[in-house]
């Protein structure tokens, strides 16, 4: 049989901005070519200012390349309009943030079902709550359906944040510095989360990350340096 294609593939990717001094333009992604397989994981490391978060917001369809290819699931993401990319956000990517940006006045259960509200698929409405309850049961959280963000630890809030990213079951999850705004032990018990939920889901993972610990315990590890991903 075939090999299947990738989940996510690279070609080429380039990000250049204008500079504010009119010394023409600064090369801030270099031709980064990336192949990622389904229920891979890939840790993203490198100085800060490197472009990491800009690569992440790239394959994330929050910003697009200068140049160069992005298909997900084989398709080429430069073809979509901008609500195209909106329903691939919401369907097929899951975001982690290093905040949380949980909605204040909504429960722990509400802020798991706000990108729900978002889609037209009937099979994921009608199983969402059952799926949210599973996750959030799955996580330590069963027991803190009604309560809200500011009742819970940080690194309560932080393990919602990855409920929520998972409820439409998307193929790719992407985690921008999940830990770093979390004490020793809680980014433990989050990066163990992160493998542990990678390997039942079998979603694609991808951690752009300054936490070695976390960076090592992803199959694959590559470093920004310069532009280039090596």
């Amino acid at each position: 049989m075939p090999d299947a294609p990738p989940v996510l593939r690279l070609t080429k990717v380039s990000k250049r901005y204008s500079s504010t001094d009119g010394g023409g333009e600064l090369a801030v992604l270099q031709e980064i070519s990336l192949d990622l397989q389904s229920g891979e994981s890939a840790s993203i490391v490198g100085p800060s200012g490197s472009g990491k978060s800009t690569l992440l917001n790239i394959i994330g369809t929050l910003d697009r390349p200068s140049s160069g290819q992005v298909l997900l699931d084989n398709e080429d993401l430069s073809r979509l309009d901008e609500n195209q990319l909106a329903a691939v956000r919401n369907r097929r990517i899951g975001f982690i943030f290093q905040g949380h940006h949980l909605l204040p006045q909504c429960t722990v259960l509400e802020n798991v079902l706000v990108p729900v509200l978002a889609t037209k698929e009937a099979s994921l409405r009608s199983g969402a709550e059952a799926r949210a309850r599973r996750l959030l049961a799955r996580v330590g959280l069963g027991e803190r359906l009604t309560h809200r963000p500011g009742q819970l630890s940080g690194g309560e809030r932080q393990r919602v944040a990855v409920v929520r990213a998972l409820i439409n079951q998307p193929k790719l999850l992407l985690a921008d510095e999940p830990t770093g705004a979390l004490d020793r032990a809680s980014a433990e018990k989050l990066s163990d989360l992160l493998v542990e939920l990678n390997r039942e889901e079998g979603v694609t993972l991808i951690v752009v990350t300054h936490a070695p610990d976390l960076a090592r315990r992803m199959k694959r590890v590559f470093e920004l340096r310069d532009g280039k991903l090596e």
